[in-house]
């Protein structure tokens, strides 16, 4: 075997050196910085979660995993060790960036409070171990803040949110009578997907308009999520099951919009928008019913940038004619993309020519340096989780939206494409020719994700949606007939002592 010359192995070995990155120094168990929601006992929520910075002995973040085989470890149980309580605390996920996100989820309230330790090879992180003092109530406990700016305050909820002041100027003031006599004749007949609700006295009662709506069961666990934690206004609303945002009429039309409530809006429609059922399911099943939801998908991005494939990914079903486009691209040019449909349900003539794709698990997704994201029936809903991986999203030109969406921008925190797709292409190679920048874009994208789509900014949206709601409504919400009391999830699994001060607002 013949032997590189010493003068040039030097040289070979720096550039090896920098394309790996020079080696981090080892963790600072003290120095090292924990934060988040999860070290505060008022702030309750199905999963709860924080956050882990790795520093070194210099004070300076690692920007990569810790070097060696020692990994940080936490501890979650009662202080008192005459009660019991089920906690479930996966190890630490490491998002490979010199951070972790720490979950824990548990299955009774402690009542004397929780005792949390932070360790790395036996000693203990930052301010480690943390006293969280009781009751510290876990999911399905019924015991609603009364002040809900103070819950609003706990979890650090926005001052503003400008897709939901967007929304609402639509509707300076919300006429319920309008609403009662138009929205079952307009989206209520057999082939509606629209849900009556109404919350009176932190109750919620709801009566179901149309043959569709069996999706309910997505809105009613959401509510009832947020009516254990904090005391919602009284208010009567629609919300809209379907795919597609409802009302299309414009603001100086007569008669006027109503304000149906949707998971999706559009550029021509006045639908107020929520979180979708889909990551609103997704974080109440978190550690539970679902494996990819918006803490997990954190902790698994699959290689670092370097090792990624250097391709453009796609995996979906054929729900719009854009994505057999994709296919056949993909085949005349194997070498910048890999896209296939899974399911075949809107144009099965096109399987025998185009093929099925075998299903892939999502966290196999972000082998690929480039997310191709292309709309479904409406916004594709698997848009907030590549935006939380370490991939490039090329993004569709769409009309449709969801609620964070707008605090978004093209070419800082995502790639754009058009609707045809005709320049797909053509950005997959500009990404390949300009890696540097794709990977900024890729990590912008990825870190303001990270901040927007925060479990508890979810329940945060939701409240001032209600709130706002409520604010504009003109009249007193009413149980009217047909309606009925929506009841508490069946796996309520702990009766739990309510120790709020203040009884609740008299039953009706």
């Amino acid at each position: 075997m013949r032997h590189l010359p010493r003068a040039l192995l030097l040289p070979l070995q720096l550039a090896l050196l920098v394309a790996a990155g020079a080696p981090e120094a080892a963790v600072s168990a003290p120095r090292s910085l924990v934060w988040g929601p999860g070290l505060q006992a008022a702030v309750v929520l199905p999963v709860r979660y924080f956050y882990l910075q790795a520093v070194n002995s210099e004070g300076q973040n690692l920007t990569r995993s810790p070097p060696g085989q020692t990994s940080f470890k936490v501890v979650v149980r009662s202080l008192s060790t005459k009660e019991l309580v089920r906690i479930h605390v996966p190890k630490p996920l490491d998002r490979n960036d010199g951070t972790f996100l720490i979950r824990y989820r548990m299955y009774e309230t402690a009542n004397e409070g929780l005792k949390i330790e932070v360790l790395y090879a036996d000693e203990h992180v930052a301010h480690s171990p943390y006293i969280l003092k009781g009751p510290v109530y876990h999911e399905y406990c019924e015991c609603p803040e009364e002040d809900p700016q103070a819950w609003q305050t706990n979890l650090s909820c926005p001052t503003k949110e400008p897709q939901i002041a967007k929304d609402f100027a639509s509707f300076p003031s919300i006429n319920l009578q309008q609403m009662l006599n138009e929205v079952p004749k307009r989206f209520g007949d057999e082939r509606g997907a629209v849900v009556h609700y109404t919350i009176l006295n932190n109750h919620i009662y709801r009566r179901s308009l149309g043959k569709y709506t069996d999706f309910k069961m997505f809105s009613d666990e959401i509510l009832l999520s947020l009516a254990r934690k904090v005391l919602l206004p009284d208010l009567e609303f629609y919300i809209n099951l379907g795919d597609w945002p409802l009302e299309h009429r414009k603001v100086d039309e007569t008669p006027g919009p109503v304000p149906v409530i949707s998971w999706c809006g559009s550029l021509d429609s006045r639908d107020i928008i929520l979180p979708t059922y889909d990551i609103t399911h997704s974080t109440l099943e978190a550690m539970r019913g679902v494996t990819n939801d918006l803490l997990s998908i954190q902790g698994n991005t699959g290689p670092s940038w370097i090792n990624k494939t250097e391709k453009a990914f796609f995996r979906g079903r054929d729900s719009r004619e854009e994505r057999l486009q994709l296919v056949q691209l993909s085949k005349e040019n194997p070498q910048l993309l890999d896209a296939g449909i899974t399911g075949y349900f809107f144009f099965q003539e096109k399987e025998k020519e185009l093929g099925k794709a075998k299903l892939t698990g999502f966290f196999d997704f972000f082998k690929y340096k480039y997310q191709v994201n292309v709309d479904g029936t409406v916004a594709a809903y698997r848009y907030p989780y590549l935006m939380l991986g370490d991939s490039l999203v090329l993004k569709q030109d769409s009309p449709y939206y969801e609620h964070f969406y707008m605090a978004l921008e093209p070419w800082k925190h995502y790639v754009p494409i058009k609707r045809n797709l005709s320049d797909l292409l053509e950005k997959v190679k500009w990404a390949k020719e300009n890696d540097e920048e794709a990977k900024k874009i890729a990590r912008e994208g990825q870190l303001t994700a990270r901040e927007l789509l925060q479990p508890h900014r979810l329940y945060c949206y939701y409240y001032r949606v209600l709130q706002e709601y409520a604010e504009h409504q003109a009249s007193k919400p009413e149980i009217r007939d047909g309606m009925e009391l929506v009841p508490q999830p069946e796996d309520n699994t702990s009766i739990c002592e309510c120790h709020r001060k203040k009884p609740l607002r008299e039953e009706l």
